[in-house]
């Protein structure tokens, strides 16, 4: 029998309906305009879907420009629930979603092995949501794929750019980042932030991003030098908040859709 990691917030951050869940994601992408380039790498949101799902089908509709070509993704996430030092992988063959199982690359994951500062750790993914809310856009807007899903604990922005560089990998391999922006500032205060946010991603400039910038400032950091080192271009695709969705506007969470070409 496989080793499957579970859906752990299925009915609570997205539906864990396959129907309606599928809707939902089509829903949110029909209303993203539709060109571009395949990018390389994406950063999308990890919140409740009616919260930032708007904003993820930004950064989706352009991955799924690649979706005839794209056959492995790495997919990358700040840890919320467990403290440990470095990068985390798991020991599952597959990721379970309401949508269906994706093969986990079990030749990625033992690439991330050989480098000190990676290990497996299935206590940091078994809860992990900054993950899991991405493969279901994974799996709706792309064709048959696997999957490399690493949780980042506390890390530094070398060690992160070391474990994209390793598994970068041609137009068969994408990269998604997984982090909100500004978490709980006023609307006026957070749309401020996340535009200094938005224009250090667009300048490649992982000094720019500050600890309070974003959950998942540790993989950006990371992603933004290995862009860096490639000669890739970042574009802003959609910025707005909870106060803009679903939520009141005096305490707020930004989320950010970003693509790299």
């Amino acid at each position: 029998m496989q080793r499957l990691r579970q859906p752990a917030v299925a009915g609570t951050f997205y539906p864990s309906d396959p129907e309606r869940l599928r809707a939902m994601i089509q829903g949110f992408l029909a209303t993203v305009p539709r060109g571009g380039t395949p990018p390389k790498a994406i950063l999308a949101p990890h919140a409740g879907f009616i919260y930032s799902g708007p904003t993820a089908a930004y950064a989706y509709a352009r991955l799924a420009l690649g979706r005839s070509q794209i056959r492995r993704v790495i997919l990358l996430g700040p840890s919320h629930r467990v403290a440990f030092a470095g990068l985390a992988v798991g020991s599952w063959e597959g990721f379970e979603t309401p949508l269906g199982l994706v093969p986990i690359d079990q030749q990625g994951v033992e690439a991330l092995l050989e480098l000190p500062f990676v290990q497996t750790l299935d206590l940091a993914h078994a809860q992990e949501h900054s993950l899991e809310v991405q493969v279901p856009f994974l799996q709706e807007t792309l064709e048959d794929f696997s999957l490399v899903p690493v949780v980042v604990g506390e890390a530094n922005p070398v060690q992160v750019s070391a474990a994209i560089e390793r598994l970068w990998g041609g137009p068969e391999t994408a990269i998604v980042i997984s982090s909100d922006l500004s978490h709980y500032l006023d609307y006026t205060a957070a749309n401020k932030a996340d535009r200094a946010t938005s224009n250090a991603i667009e300048a490649l400039d992982p000094e720019g991003i500050g600890d309070d910038s974003a959950c998942g400032c540790l993989p950006i950091r990371g992603l933004l030098m290995a862009a860096r080192n490639h000669r890739l271009r970042g574009e802003t695709l959609d910025v707005r908040n909870s106060g803009d969705t679903a939520g009141l506007k005096d305490h707020v969470v930004g989320y950010g859709a970003y693509a790299f070409t």
